[in-house]
């Protein structure tokens, strides 16, 4: 069993102690963060109930385009979790959930390197929707109900996959940091 500090060894000089303090200028931009959630909660809520008060006049593909805007907004949700757990552990606080049941999985395990890669996947799943709903959509090309561009489609498709190749990189440098520890 680890042995509590002593005083001495929680007493830092000034500036070293105003520089690991500075940590928790972070808390306000996480708790902006949650308020960013509540409004996706928000928006999930207000597509919810223009899916359900719709289905009856909305086509196969309007309901699908609608049921993957929720997704949409469940995987932002996701992110931002990630972000603000994974991100308040590492960098501010402990938040002392171990023996906790609903402490999640990945947090046991998190650092700067792992939140990255986690972070770069969830911005893959976020682009793949979107992309997804493009493709959807690119039926309508050239059509006036269109609303999208054979250009738009390829620049998303590009876009995407430099995602991809970043996550990639990502995960390929944490990999490598790891192996030299």
């Amino acid at each position: 069993m680890a042995s509590e500090p002593s005083d001495t060894a929680l007493r830092l000089r000034p500036l070293p102690l105003l520089i690991f303090s500075s940590r928790w200028l972070q808390l306000p931009l996480y708790v902006g963060l949650i308020v960013a959630q509540c409004v996706y909660v928000f928006l999930f809520l207000k597509e919810l109930v223009h899916l359900v008060m719709h289905a009856w006049e909305f086509t196969e593909q309007q309901i699908m385009l609608v049921v993957l805007g929720l997704i949409d907004v469940v995987m932002i949700s996701n992110l931002l979790v990630m972000v603000i757990v994974g991100g308040y552990e590492t960098f501010v606080s402990r938040l002392g959930l171990q023996g906790h049941p609903d402490q999640p999985e990945w947090l046991s395990h998190v650092n700067a390197g792992v939140l990255k890669v986690k972070l770069a996947m969830a911005i893959i799943g976020i682009s793949s929707i979107h992309l997804l709903r493009t493709f959807i959509e690119a039926g309508a090309i050239g059509q006036p109900t269109g609303r999208i561009t054979s250009e738009a489609v390829m620049w998303q498709t590009i876009i995407h996959m430099a995602f991809i190749l970043s996550a990639i990189g990502i995960a390929w440098v944490d990999r490598m940091t790891q192996q030299k520890h």
